[in-house]
């Protein structure tokens, strides 16, 4: 089971490009499409979890996922195997960077990645906020909370906390009530 954690991580790391929001379809895949290593519910909430704590998001998503199969050496297994491939390609690219920076080739193709590593990571925002059922009527809590930190410069651990007090209150006092 440790081989198959750290091979589909491995995978996943290896092949995906533009960091861990671009990896949510790959990893979802995966792990609950492909493995059914979990359900679609959990593996919502795991990606709510993932982004409000500390650290590199990929390495959060596949350490829950992989405490949840087999504890703490599933949570390393899947850590490694995630971790690995972006170590490796840095690394290579470290020994021979220096050989092609002023490359107008080379910055051509870091140009050309940018939109694409944007779309990677549009896509499955909006996936995610249609699984999570959000909807014109609610859509204004994820918009305004992405102005409140660009415009005022606001926290982003405010708004967490904020979201966080805000969905108990509704979950616990106005929804039940509905």
């Amino acid at each position: 089971m440790y081989y198959e954690l750290i091979k589909t991580f491995f995978k996943i790391g290896m092949f995906t490009l533009g960091g861990g929001y671009a990896m949510i379809p790959m990893i979802e895949a995966e792990v609950v499409d492909k493995h059914r290593w979990i359900s679609k519910e959990e593996f919502l909430d795991l990606i709510a979890i993932a982004q409000s704590c500390p650290g590199v998001f990929a390495i959060n998503v596949s350490t829950f996922i992989g405490y949840k199969l087999r504890k703490v050496r599933g949570a390393l297994a899947c850590a490694v195997g995630t971790a690995l491939p972006s170590f490796l390609i840095i690394l290579l690219i470290a020994m021979f960077f220096h050989q092609f920076k002023d490359n107008p080739v080379v910055a051509a193709i870091f140009r050309g990645i940018r939109p694409a590593v944007v779309a990677l990571i549009a896509v499955p925002t909006f996936n995610l906020a249609r699984s999570a059922k959000l909807s014109w009527a609610n859509c204004w809590i994820p918009i305004g909370g992405a102005l409140l930190i660009w415009l005022l410069g606001v926290s982003p651990i405010f708004i967490i906390l904020l979201a966080g007090i805000g969905g108990y209150v509704y979950g616990t006092y106005i929804k039940p009530t509905e």
